[in-house]
């Protein structure tokens, strides 16, 4: 058993009042456990499903299943041939803020998107007529595009520019943008990855602002009565629930959503409505999620045919 870090103890006592709880949730993030593989269909289920299927949550979409721990979906044939994406359940978890929106979704931006889970859970929660996925890291690039095109999401395109060119260029064009943070990745240590100084001062602190600068550019993006969806697989409070409170405050017209599914999940360190899954409910590793929208009034914002021409479309 490995022996817990201050620093980590010092965040179990910011994150829970209670000792039992504390313990709880120190014992998950260092102790590595197997969280059950969930499958995102794209196309129909065949009328035998060829993996054994987890009973569903009552907040969980008709289009993922939760599979055996034994499973292998990554190894089957339907996999290659593009019928699902596989992706972990703590992103389920995240991006399930998106089943709340009812209102027709015309265009999509997903700001960090590789390797695609999101963008492809947005595409299939709300069949935008396009889908746009950014990634400014180029060498993820590769990897978000073959998913894409594997899963046959179409219209969809992939860019590669930071968050502060996309702002200038398609001000007020989306009606979703998704903001699946850079964090300090504190989550990874629940499933037995490595998150080098994950609980260091200096990384969160580095991490917030980034979230910050990301989320600001955003914001410029998301189209009047339009939805910004943010996300973080990291427990800091200084990423997550204080990120939010200060979205709040620089853009008041942004508002926060009730998310009606999520209740029980409800973060109990904030006033605003967000939501968290913790390691200890033994469902996924841990994530954070909220959805603002935006309450302006206006026009929507056309994209431009230059901005189009320079996206990589995936069914070229």
């Amino acid at each position: 058993m490995e022996q817990p870090s201050n620093l980590l103890l010092k965040l179990s006592r910011s994150l829970f009042e209670d000792s039992t709880d504390r313990e709880k949730f120190v014992l998950a993030v260092t102790n590595p456990q197997a969280f059950n593989p969930a499958i995102l269909w794209v196309r129909s289920k065949p009328v035998e499903n060829p993996f054994y299927v987890e009973n569903p949550l009552d907040w969980q979409p008709e289009f993922v299943d939760r599979l055996s721990l034994a499973s292998k979906p990554g190894k089957h044939p339907l996999h290659q041939a593009g019928h699902y994406y596989c992706l972990d359940f703590s992103s389920i978890f995240a991006a399930s803020t998106l089943l709340t929106i009812s209102q027709p979704i015309n265009t999509i931006l997903d700001m960090c998107a590789a390797p695609g889970g999101k963008s492809i859970f947005a595409w299939q929660t709300l069949n935008p007529k396009l889908l746009l996925c950014n990634e400014v890291i180029g060498k993820r690039l590769g990897m978000l595009t073959s998913n894409l095109r594997r899963c046959q999401i179409q219209p969809s395109a992939a860019i590669n520019l930071d968050s502060k060119i996309i702002a200038e260029k398609i001000p007020a064009t989306a009606n979703l943008v998704i903001t699946d943070a850079p964090c300090s990745g504190q989550s990874l240590l629940a499933k037995g990855d490595k998150a080098p100084g994950c609980f260091h001062p200096v990384t969160i602190n580095n991490n917030a602002s980034r979230q910050k600068r990301i989320l600001a550019n955003s914001a410029k993006i998301v189209a009047p009565q339009g939805y910004l969806a943010y996300m973080t697989c990291t427990y800091s409070t200084t990423e997550n629930e204080r990120v939010s409170e200060w979205l709040s405050n620089k853009f008041p017209q942004f508002q926060a959503v009730e998310v009606p599914h999520l209740a029980k999940y409800r973060s109990h360190l904030t006033e605003i409505p967000c939501y968290r899954m913790w390691p200890q409910d033994k469902l996924g590793a841990g994530a954070f999620t909220i959805l603002f929208q935006n309450t302006a009034k206006g026009q929507t914002n056309q994209l431009p045919a230059d901005f189009l021409n320079s996206a990589r479309f995936t069914n070229l």
